[in-house]
């Protein structure tokens, strides 16, 4: 059968045609346009590709022996083996880079990475800009004095202390004692060095980083004083935007580690002889709100880890 079609049909068609074309050219920049701005749905694609995650993770570099580095540059220490493991459990690669302790949550959010672990506290304040994974560490905070020098907890008013800036232990400070000198600093590390020049009395630390200082060369002349003190602070988490997929995904992987003994392995090489371990083990099974390991008085960080040594014994 011949269809004939006359030039006024022909040129009818040959003007819808041109009328549809930019029409259809329009739709498909606009339909462009539409999936380049559109967000990116990390794990579908990756689980339906099979391709593993990306995943930036940052760190404060000086917090020992949580985060550090070693003399070839090189990030080491307990939460650095711990993300390895949790990233390895994902199977996903993660890249962990150093950041300044102030510029974490800043850096976060301005999505610059997607992780940030460095022994941060779970405090209310970063819960309301950040979101927290599962606490992995649970820990208290100490006062390092010079051996000899009556300086005490009790007896800060006037008193130069020092602290690492935006830490429990500066807060603490800053709630308790507001009447001390407080001088902060952007490490640890300076804050170590202030101490030791004499420009301050005394510093209030994360216990675990403060007794390890202790047993350096640098520290061999101080001691802690008084109790260790717990807060209601003193979980540590990773840190990630609200709302953030990566949140569950490290949960399940932390939860995985703590029951195929890997997270127990790692953190037994780093504090099995330490408190810490038991610390953990008490609030976990108990209603323990408070474990306090160092007695009254001044002592040494010898005679500290000796008597964490005994807590931990006698919780096997």
């Amino acid at each position: 059968m011949t269809v004939s079609i006359t030039s006024s049909t022909s040129s009818s068609l040959i003007k819808k045609t041109l009328w549809l074309a930019p029409l259809s050219a329009a739709m498909l920049m606009l339909a462009g346009c539409n999936n380049s701005s559109a967000p990116v749905e990390t794990t579908e694609t990756d689980a339906a590709t099979d391709e593993p995650l990306n995943i930036k993770i940052a760190t404060e570099s000086s917090y020992k022996p949580f985060s550090y580095t070693d003399a070839n540059g090189k990030l080491i220490g307990y939460e650095i083996e711990l993300v390895d493991a949790l990233c390895e459990q994902m199977k996903a690669k993660c890249e962990v880079i150093s950041q300044d302790w102030d510029g974490l949550i800043p850096g976060l959010n301005a999505q610059k990475f997607d992780a940030a672990i460095a022994g941060m506290s779970i405090t209310p304040e970063r819960k309301e800009v950040v979101e927290f994974s599962d606490p992995y560490f649970h820990t208290g905070i100490i006062l390092i004095g010079k051996k000899g020098d009556d300086v005490s907890v009790d007896a800060l008013k006037g008193q130069p202390i020092a602290s690492q800036r935006s830490t429990v232990a500066s807060q603490y400070l800053q709630q308790k004692h507001a009447d001390a000198d407080i001088k902060l600093y952007d490490t640890q590390d300076n804050a170590y060095l202030d101490l030791t020049s004499g420009r301050v009395r005394a510093m209030m630390s994360d216990k675990v980083t403060g007794i390890d200082w202790l047993k350096t060369e640098a520290g061999k002349d101080y001691e802690v004083k008084g109790q260790e003190i717990s807060t209601s602070d003193d979980a540590m988490g990773i840190a990630f935007r609200k709302g953030d997929p990566l949140v569950a995904k490290f949960n399940k992987a932390l939860a995985e580690l703590k029951d195929n003994g890997t997270y127990d392995q790692i953190t037994g090489s780093y504090f099995g002889t330490s408190s810490t371990a038991a610390a953990q083990k008490a609030v976990a099974t108990s209603d323990v709100k408070e474990v306090v390991v160092v007695d009254k008085g001044n002592v040494d960080a010898n005679a500290v880890i000796a008597k964490e040594e005994q807590a931990e014994a006698a919780t096997n």
